[in-house]
């Protein structure tokens, strides 16, 4: 089964500084049919005009991927990092057993990400934060793992992180079409970010999600030059 959830759909905020469309509803906002999955808690694709973002707040076992899809956030946090995340970049924040970040537009131009949180497989800890840059010509017509709970994964260089669960990307043109297994039980989110995409027998425009169960093959089309990021859920 392959539920559409049009972007058109989605709830959200709109503030002066921020548009956030909620892909997954929490804590009473979005839109209450947009439940999650497994391990998927939030998918945000959020907007942050420039010269904008969020102060030093604090989280606690929580696992939070941000995909930066167009200009750069700037992050800090009480670990004393500090980094500028480029769009092509990943970032993954384990936030165990407390951490305060702050995430900031330091252009002059607008940020686009998604923002996803993942249940962690086991609470406390120490917390962390790593980002990297996966450049999107590496993942022309193909699936690269950008950030995953399994060693086999990290080993190749997929950002690590404390769920059950893996994060993947790939750019593709107009025409190309990629097949994604699912292991047996094993559920998705995709989104679709620039352009039209098929996911099996569904149509996706751009920025629309797809929750996917039940379903052991996934054959995406691009309809579009766009890109995919998928999350697999187990």
């Amino acid at each position: 089964m392959i539920e559409q959830r049009p972007y058109a759909a989605l709830g959200g905020n709109d503030l002066d500084w921020l548009k956030a469309r909620l892909h997954v509803s929490i804590n009473g906002l979005g839109n209450p049919n947009h439940t999650g999955m497994r391990a998927l808690r939030a998918w945000n694709d959020d907007e942050f005009a420039p010269r904008s973002g969020f102060p030093l707040h604090r989280h606690q076992d929580v696992e939070i991927l941000t995909y930066v899809r167009q200009g750069a956030i700037t992050h800090e946090d009480s670990l004393g990092n500090r980094a500028t995340v480029q769009a092509g970049d990943v970032q993954a924040m384990s936030a165990g057993s407390g951490i305060r970040h702050a995430e900031f537009n330091a252009e002059d131009v607008t940020t686009a990400l998604y923002q996803i949180w993942l249940r962690p497989r086991s609470t406390g800890g120490a917390p962390s934060w790593r980002t990297r840059r996966f450049p999107r010509a590496e993942r022309d017509g193909a699936f690269t793992v950008l950030a995953s709970g399994y060693e086999d994964d990290t080993r190749d260089g997929a950002l690590p992180m404390n769920a059950d669960a893996r994060l993947l990307g790939a750019t593709l043109r107009a025409g190309d079409t990629i097949d994604y297994v699912l292991p047996p039980g094993r559920q998705a989110y995709l989104v679709s970010t620039t352009g039209r995409a098929g996911v099996n027998d569904v149509r996706l425009a751009a920025r629309d999600g797809a929750a996917i169960a039940g379903e052991s093959h996934i054959a995406i089309t691009a309809l579009d030059d766009t890109e995919i990021v998928l999350a697999e859920l187990a």
